[in-house]
């Protein structure tokens, strides 16, 4: 059981600018300082799980169906883009309601096998920019580090395999360290690490309330379009694509 902290709130003072996103316009807040560290959602931030998940649950159904472990179709694909960013438990009671424990511990196994697979053969891609704005973030002195409700192996192979291992410090997942929350994961990186000035950065409410939570900045990732209405409620900032995220920076830093 991690013990409960308290981290300094990021108090920054900010002039506010209106950009749009998607279309709307979206209030955005610009510090006038330079955060120590960002934590990044990995689907639907860096990666674009839709490229790969869609494959891998279909294989998954057939295998559980192949296997007498489930019986009904195919779940619809908005349920399933709908869970992304949710822990694998919370996903199997909203796509299989009906199955058993034993059916859910067997998804968790053939989802990882499935998109493992797609992984190697090459398949799924990152959003545009991604890997150029990790780049000059590390080089401004930015720490960078992941925090995924995902699988460990999963998380570790797709910085792995798109080639963004080498800007993160660590990759933290709640498959690996068996966390409950978002807000668990992310508070036990910022304890490990003595965090205090840092950003969080992603397109789920689970992303917002783990900032929020434990005193973080939140940007909203508002390209990944699946999330539901309201869902980046709360972020200070968002962003319509990835590499927005250097003019939020002070100017002098950027």
């Amino acid at each position: 059981m991690v013990r409960e902290l308290t981290f300094p709130v990021f108090f920054a003072t900010i002039k506010q600018e209106t950009t749009a996103v998607k279309g709307q316009d979206t209030q955005m807040t610009e510090p006038r300082s330079k955060p120590e560290a960002m934590i990044f959602d990995m689907d639907g931030t860096l990666f674009k799980t839709e490229s790969i998940i869609l494959p891998a649950f279909y294989q998954v159904c057939d295998d559980l169906r192949r296997e007498g472990m489930y019986k009904g179709d195919n779940p619809p694909d908005h349920l399933i883009l709908g869970g992304l960013g949710k822990l694998l438990a919370e996903i199997w009671h909203e796509v299989f309601p009906n199955e058993t424990l034993e059916t859910h511990r067997r998804a968790d196994e053939l989802l990882l096998k499935h998109q493992i697979a797609c992984l190697e053969r090459g398949e799924g891609e990152l959003y545009p920019n991604v890997e150029a704005t990790l780049k000059k973030l590390q080089e401004l002195g930015i720490r960078l580090f992941v925090a995924s409700n995902g699988l460990e192996d999963y998380v570790k192979l797709v910085a792995h395999h798109k080639g963004l291992a080498e800007y993160f410090e660590n990759l933290y997942s709640a498959g690996e360290y068996q966390t409950q929350s978002k807000v668990e994961l992310v508070r036990m990186l910022l304890e490990r690490y003595s965090l205090s000035n840092a950003w969080m950065v992603g397109d789920r409410s689970s992303d917002v309330e783990a900032g929020k939570k434990n005193g973080l900045l939140v940007v909203g990732c508002a390209y990944a379009g699946f999330s539901k209405d309201g869902e980046l409620d709360g972020s200070d900032m968002r962003i319509g694509e990835f590499r927005e995220l250097l003019k939020l920076l002070p100017h002098s830093t950027s």
